[in-house]
């Protein structure tokens, strides 16, 4: 595409760029916002990328200013139940990590990440202004009764209407942000090329300062957003929210020049169930005597391998799909058949991350809970319970530092190689550590119960710490780990939809949590988990969640063990001494035309 003097506007450009059909943008070359090929001195680089984090860093506040803080809001103002208002809290995290899935299917399909982001970011910016409506506006809310925690049966619950609104804004949250997670980190790191040296070397620690500086944003939100909610109002607090998230879609966009461009590919769930109704119609068909003999099996951009063999079926040539010139609908190409291999492989590892978001959900719900319930005071001041999770920010902070600085570079000595850590022992480091967050979270809590029962006293509300500080390196490892997992090990073109599936796994352990509490409750006739925690048995709900913890990281082992990491090209010499690239698939079919022709020169 050449450069013209009569360029159409700078937002039909951006459009052009991520929608054009012409050569070298269907296949996923980067392209400027003009639809050219990138200058690379010009656009992508540290630079694009952290103007695209911006909107990360202004969800991560928007989103964690309310969550962290949104159950001692449920007990206190709207008079719910304290397990009702952990399952309202998780089931608003578990959604909006679920939608991720659709923001990740609609930058793949149709949109482009860059207009998935800004039109998601939008409606976060929408969401939260509803919210600050909803919790300023007196109507909003039911009559005060201070001491709810102690007389519950004193108190009004918020009524159906005073619901619908607050549950209207925090679902618009829920989708706005989870289209931003599921392609923010996407477009990020599209302004790396994996194939230049030292962009590749800049993309390995493109992930944890991601995570790093999204932390910042936790932890602005933790401290000075749960502050004002608490003390100036919530009005205020979800404003501010609001205000950071206006601001960063404008930066935002002032970046559209900087930035690398990648067309949608198509729907990947149209190829996904297309290859595996294939397979299941090709069922009978017999394996050919060799997988060169599959449709396109030559020019595959993605190696052929033998797992899940089944799905080959799908790729077999039959007399009516060579009559119908290779229907898509009537057989599947090596490469499609490869990339869904690529996204089944990715399950068994998917549904061994779930436990950690469910014990990282504790951390938004009962363990603030517990805050309200411990000696919270610094001389005069006295913190308020959300703001405690700062420590699990912090902790983030420093093992993400650290991970950069000391845990890589040890690792680089011990392994040999440029990495490090694979995602997956990143992963494994995590479950470990959240693990024993639960262990340390019932043993604190069955001695704050005690002391609050037989002494009528209040333990240091610091006594938290060890349970965020466990928790928060694990998420350090897990987040990062399943980040790069997830994006590594897609195929290309599915590389949003695979940021929503990994944003899939949180939503599942939110809801999981949901569920637990759901469970519990009902078996234990509300033994375990009341209102009022002093009468409760919550160390007992911990100590389920670590078992549970220890049984889940045993299987991870297994599953990750037996994981083989997507195949990486080979290059081999042409006639002119310069490297050329070949695919696995090129050498294993170089390889048969050399033995069928040894075969012919020997004779039968």
């Amino acid at each position: 595409m050449v450069a013209t003097s009569d360029a159409p506007p700078l937002s039909l450009t951006v459009l052009v760029a991520t929608h054009d059909d012409k050569a070298g943008v269907n296949d996923g070359t980067a392209v400027d916002f003009r639809g050219n090929p990138v200058d690379k001195s010009k656009t992508g680089g540290w630079l694009a990328a952290g103007l695209i984090l911006g909107i990360e860093l202004s969800e991560r506040i928007c989103v964690m200013g309310i969550s962290m803080n949104l159950v001692t809001y449920l007990v206190g103002y709207m008079h719910i139940p304290s397990a009702k208002s952990a399952n309202i809290v998780t089931n608003f995290m578990g959604t909006l990590n679920l939608l991720g899935l659709l923001g990740g299917f609609l930058a793949d399909a149709k949109l482009g990440r860059f207009l998935a982001v800004a039109i998601f970011a939008t409606v976060t910016a929408t969401g939260v202004i509803l919210l600050t409506l909803a919790t300023t506006v007196h109507s909003m809310r039911p009559p005060q009764c201070p001491s709810y925690r102690n007389q519950q049966h004193l108190c009004v619950e918020a009524d159906g209407r005073q619901l619908a609104m607050l549950y209207a804004a925090l679902y618009t949250v829920a989708l706005g942000a989870g289209g931003i997670k599921s392609n923010v980190s996407g477009f990020g790191s599209d302004q790396f090329d994996n194939e230049d040296p030292k962009e590749e070397k800049a993309m390995i620690f493109f992930f944890n300062r991601f995570y790093f500086g999204i932390s910042i944003g936790s932890l602005f939100a933790v401290i000075a957003l749960v502050y004002v909610q608490d003390n100036v109002g919530r009005g205020w607090g979800y404003g501010i929210s609001g205000c950071t998230m206006v601001i960063a879609v404008a930066v935002f966009l002032c970046g559209t020049p900087r930035y690398r461009f990648k067309k949608p590919q198509g729907s990947p769930l149209t190829v996904i169930w297309r290859v595996i109704f294939l397979a299941w119609k090709k069922r009978g068909h017999p394996y050919p005597s060799h997988p060169s003999l599959l449709n396109e099996y030559q020019s595959a951009n993605v190696p052929h391998t033998q797992k899940f063999q089944c799905l080959d079926k799908a790729a077999i040539l039959d007399e009516s799909a060579v009559a119908n010139d290779n229907n898509p609908w009537l057989v599947s190409t090596m490469t499609e058949v490869e990339e869904v291999k690529m996204v089944v492989k990715l399950i068994p590892i998917w549904s061994t991350c779930i436990l950690f978001w469910t014990i990282y959900s504790q951390m938004t719900t009962f363990t603030v809970e517990q805050a309200t319930y411990m000696n919270r005071k610094i001389g005069s001041f006295e913190i308020p319970s959300g703001s405690l999770s700062a420590f699990l920010i912090i902790t983030v902070l420093l093992f993400t530092s650290l991970n950069e600085k000391l845990f890589v570079p040890l690792a680089r000595k011990l392994t040999g190689k440029s990495q490090g850590m694979t995602s997956l022992q990143r992963v494994g480091i995590g479950l470990v550590f959240s693990t024993a967050a639960m262990v340390a979270a019932a043993v604190i809590e069955k001695q704050r119960r005690t002391i609050a029962v037989q002494q009528n006293s209040q333990i240091s509300a610091f006594w938290l710490v060890p349970q965020f500080f466990l928790v928060g390196a694990g998420e350090a490892f897990v987040y990062v780990g399943q980040l790069e997992f997830f994006i590594r090990e897609a195929p290309e073109r599915m590389k949003s939809m695979s940021t929503g599936l990994f944003l899939s796994t949180i939503s599942m352990g939110f809801f999981v949590s949901s569920l637990l509490v759901s469970i519990v409750a009902k078996v234990t006739h509300k033994g375990w988990l009341r209102s009022n925690l002093n009468r409760g048995k919550l160390d007992n709900f911990y100590w389920m969640l670590a078992v549970l913890g220890v049984l889940n990281f045993l299987v991870f082992l297994v599953i990750a063990m037996k994981h083989q990491y997507k195949s990486q090209p080979y290059f081999s010499s042409n006639d002119n001494g310069e490297k050329e690239l070949k695919t696995l698939n090129d050498v294993t079919g170089e390889k048969m035309e050399e033995k069928m022709s040894i075969q012919t020169m020997e004779g039968p």
